[in-house]
């Protein structure tokens, strides 16, 4: 992870639209993620050298009616001489030189075929039980189960420690977690629309928000 926290990544805020379908050179079927990242802007930097000590650069995302956005948020967009945004996210970086307080970022940041990491908010499915939320196998329906079937079954150690563990898979709140899928493919980019297209699915529904960054473990 050394190398990793070292390497110089590059960050996109975007929405994410829903699933589509492109064609290969080959014309093989490609299931891709559409993920519109066409107001970003750059809100703040941060060196190692300066009061933060530590290099990063601060995005914002969408567009908000300033009279919804707090005074503190508000007085921030006005020091970076920016309208104000709906979303604001921190990643870090080596090449802070490289950005510059105000300056939007385009979708062209990321290369055609190259690798990225997702990073969103995955869909909540409520209360579930171990058979939903772990894949648990289900006791046999037949005569004289006693409507055992979704059961999870003996839980807690009869003898020492005669208790539940930590970690025990259980029921319990289902999604709703963040989550990141990483190495996926850049496979197409659309300037004039500012929409990116990521090769397989991405965490969260459609709407959310999704952070697209430089894949960590990539080349």
């Amino acid at each position: 992870m050394a190398n990793a926290e070292k390497k110089v990544r590059k960050a996109l805020l975007g929405k994410k639209l829903g699933m589509s379908q492109v064609w290969d050179e080959q014309g093989f079927f490609v299931p891709v993620t559409l993920v519109d990242v066409s107001t970003n802007v750059v809100t703040a930097v941060k060196t190692a050298d300066g009061a933060d000590g530590y290099d990063a650069v601060q995005l914002g995302f969408g567009a908000v009616d300033p009279q919804r956005v707090s005074k503190p948020l508000r007085g921030h967009f006005e020091k970076a001489g920016v309208t104000p945004r709906r979303h604001l996210v921190e990643f870090r970086t080596l090449d802070t030189e490289d950005y510059k307080v105000g300056d939007e970022v385009a979708v062209d940041t990321f290369e055609l075929g190259s690798e990225v990491d997702v990073t969103g908010t995955t869909k909540g499915k409520g209360f579930a039980g171990t058979i939903k939320r772990w894949g648990f196998k289900s006791y046999r329906r037949t005569h004289g189960s006693h409507k055992n079937e979704r059961r999870p079954g003996s839980v807690g150690a009869c003898a020492t420690p005669s208790r539940i563990l930590r970690g025990k898979r259980m029921a319990g709140r289902m999604g709703n977690a963040r989550r990141t899928v990483q190495n996926l493919q850049v496979v197409m980019i659309d300037k004039e629309q500012g929409l990116i297209a990521i090769k397989g699915a991405l965490p969260g529904a459609k709407g959310s928000i999704v952070l697209v960054r430089t894949a960590v473990k990539g080349a």
